[in-house]
């Protein structure tokens, strides 16, 4: 028998280390892409392309008359949408399941920089530009975009932590409201209505595929419906635009101009287009030809059949991103797919439904297509998020691990 080794007294035995029952593969860690994801990432850099095809040439003039090169918009989208790769990596192969920790901190950062932008004291960090302050000073960044991302970011976190209290109006709805109402009124007092209707609805869509009942949604319409009907005479950029998009023989010629524009630019393309680079519209006869309305200037150039490949693109991506969402490892990705998902597909279908005139001027722009790098951004990071949601985890053995930049695989 073998001998025991003695204790000196006072002291106690060294406790056994406890084994593992099971350890954890050696090497790094990858992302497995689903063919969705893959279809994805295939339909986001198609449109990229196109898009900034389309950029040059609604910009390009208006560049020149503004004394500077043809290619310069073209140029600083493209180094938008350099950085926009470099953030759908990041997307792409960051757990989004960690999104629902940082839910609390993006949402305060989005609510400090929308404050920014009504408050007196900071015109000089976000000045009045058109009659609003959307954007910060010595930067392209609005941070309404980044704002979109929070309220789905935000809601999803909300709806997992509520659970069957989100069916309830005092302990699942209010809670949202308040928060995101708060973004909602900021908004509203850059002002940027459309905005601040789109974070409302947006927390909706969220909370809807999270099980809330839509009749506490239409209870707050109704209720909400005679404090917007007193802040009218504040806001009445949008009578005039309701009024310009209802009548616009009737309207004033100045509110008006923009619709009657776009609805020349886009029947002046008919099936087939003027070709590519051939428009007329953006020689100082439709306001921000590269932005706003860059759909018209698709539907000059590129006819019914421009404005119907965006469609259909973008329904693909609407589509796949659904698919996504319905297999998503867990309850909150799903939200948060659906909600990203929403974001990209119902913004583009907007901006294609204002330039043909199906619906009033908002002032969304059209993602991966309109030139504005906050937008682009964010569509980048959607992406990429939604790329994480559609992939599977796997270990990759050091010996296997022969991919110097980490990339999906």
């Amino acid at each position: 028998m073998a001998a025991r080794t003695a204790t000196p007294r006072g002291q106690s035995a060294p406790a056994k280390r406890a084994t593992p029952r099971s350890e954890a593969p050696a090497g790094r860690v990858r992302w497995k892409m689903s063919g969705e994801a893959r279809w994805l990432v295939a339909v986001t850099a198609i449109l990229l392309v196109f898009g900034l095809a389309a950029l040059y040439s609604a910009s390009a003039i208006v560049a020149m008359q503004e004394g500077r090169d043809s290619s310069y918009y073209l140029v600083r989208q493209a180094l938008g949408a350099l950085a926009g790769m470099v953030v759908f990596a990041v997307g792409a192969k960051t757990d989004a399941e960690r999104w629902r920790e940082w839910a609390w901190p993006v949402m305060g950062v989005a609510l400090l920089l929308m404050l920014v932008t009504v408050l007196p004291f900071t015109e000089s960090l976000a000045p009045r530009i058109h009659g609003s302050r959307r954007f910060l000073r010595g930067s392209s960044l609005q941070p309404s975009e980044l704002a979109k991302l929070a309220v789905v970011i935000w809601t999803a976190m909300l709806v997992i932590r509520k659970g069957e209290a989100m069916r309830r109006m005092t302990k699942g709805v209010l809670p949202a409201l308040t928060i995101v109402g708060m973004l909602a009124v900021f908004a509203a007092l850059e002002p940027d209505l459309s905005a601040a209707v789109y974070f409302l609805l947006l927390m909706g869509v969220v909370m809807f595929a999270g099980g809330a009942r839509i009749g506490h949604f239409v209870a707050l319409g109704i209720i909400g419906t005679p404090l917007l009907w007193r802040e009218m005479e504040r806001l009445q950029y949008v009578i005039l635009r309701m009024v310009s998009f209802l009548d616009p023989g009737k309207a004033n010629a100045e509110v008006s101009y923009q619709l009657q524009q776009s609805l020349i630019a886009v029947g002046s393309g008919r099936l087939l287009g003027r070709g590519f680079g051939q428009g007329h519209q953006q020689y100082g006869f439709l306001p921000f030809p590269f932005s706003d309305f860059i759909g018209s200037n698709v539907g000059e150039e590129w006819g019914f059949v421009g404005i119907a490949a965006l469609v259909i693109g973008f329904a693909v991506y609407g589509a796949l991103g659904m698919r996504i969402a319905r297999n998503a490892r867990t309850p909150f990705l799903r939200l948060v797919a659906v909600g990203l998902t929403f974001t990209v597909v119902s913004t583009a279908f907007i901006h294609v439904g204002v330039v043909i005139g199906l619906l009033p001027t908002t002032g969304l722009t059209l993602p991966f297509v309109s030139y504005g790098r906050s937008n682009l951004l964010l569509s980048m990071l959607s992406t990429g998020i939604l790329v994480n949601i559609g992939s599977e985890k796997e270990h990759v053995a050091p010996a296997a691990a022969t991919n110097p930049l980490g990339a999906i695989a």
